[in-house]
């Protein structure tokens, strides 16, 4: 399906989802040259800003949950969430692979989530599940595909290289890689004559990304532009459900000051680090568990918010 009306969030990550699975395509004639532009560096800068961007505007949301709860201090919002967060780096420091395996587990339920917003379906018990199979394909893909590289990264984070070596050897990845696949059954044949061309194009970007590209670039490609992109036009739609176009406009105007706070935290981090390291650890270091300190008070907040409305 190609896009009808720009101003429609369905057909515009419809548009956006044909094209990228072209770009995904085109990646067997240049795959390798853009794996050697895209560095840790480049990878580093596109999350901070692409990537990020689409969280900042959880203190509109918070400011709408204290509302609410008739709380008027939003200071109480922003100390709750840093809280969260700087927990979540704490677990990091002392218990990497324990924090590691539960970030994994929430990102993989988030982007199931997050990701198939734009399709009608309906509530049942399972859906949660499903959400959390079909969103384990970003973490399973770069395993089941690039195994060696992905544990390389696994192993600057800290994570217990005999647990994942022990899952690869008993084929657990490829066996949970192929039912995260299967997954997408699911969502196939609820409601497809809507989600036909959306389930096939997702499916197959996301495994010739990760087929293609190394896992820090391909990962950082499906991040920015295929995880935050339909983030980002649902909270444009959210802002003006009339007009995409002044819904950006408001979007933009709304997250750039909080995107400028944490690409500049993020930043300083990256200095602290160099210090002690090489510019590759600390730039996945600050990517990973940063990634991993705003999205648990990110999802948090999400769970909030869905439950309050009920």
């Amino acid at each position: 399906m190609f896009y009808k009306n720009l101003n429609d969030p369905r057909d515009v990550n419809s548009f956006a989802t044909n094209y990228f699975t072209l770009f995904c395509f085109s990646l067997f004639w240049w795959g390798e040259t853009l794996n050697n532009f895209l560095s840790a560096s480049l990878c580093f800068f596109l999350i901070i800003s692409f990537g990020i961007s689409h969280g900042a505007l959880d203190n509109e949301k918070g400011k709408e949950l204290l509302k609410k709860f008739k709380v008027k201090n939003i200071l109480l919002f922003y100390i709750f969430y840093i809280f969260v967060s700087l927990i979540i780096l704490l677990f990091w420091l002392y218990f990497p692979t324990f924090t590691l395996s539960v970030f994994l587990v929430v990102a993989a339920y988030h982007f199931g989530k997050e990701d198939s917003e734009i399709m009608e379906l309906k509530k049942n018990s399972f859906l949660k599940t499903i959400y959390f199979v079909k969103g384990s394909i970003i973490i399973l893909a770069p395993l089941f595909f690039k195994y060696n590289e992905t544990s390389s990264l696994f192993d600057i984070l800290n994570f217990n290289s005999e647990l994942l070596s022990y899952l690869n050897e008993k084929n657990l990845i490829k066996i949970f890689f192929y039912i995260s696949i299967i997954s997408n059954l699911y969502f196939l044949f609820e409601n497809i004559d809507e989600n036909y061309d959306f389930v096939i194009l997702d499916l197959l970007s996301i495994n010739l990304l990760f087929y293609i590209l190394s896992p820090l670039t391909a990962f950082t490609l499906y991040f920015c532009f295929i995880h935050s992109l339909r983030h980002t036009v649902s909270l444009c739609n959210d802002l003006d459900n009339k007009s995409l176009s002044k819904g950006f406009k408001k979007f933009l105007k709304k997250a750039l000051p909080l995107t400028i706070i944490t690409a500049t935290i993020f930043i300083i981090v990256v200095f602290i680090l160099i210090k002690y390291n090489t510019l590759n650890f600390a730039l996945i270091n600050v990517i990973f568990i940063g990634l991993a300190s705003l999205t648990f008070p990110h999802i948090l907040l999400e769970y909030l918010i869905e439950k309050n409305e009920k």
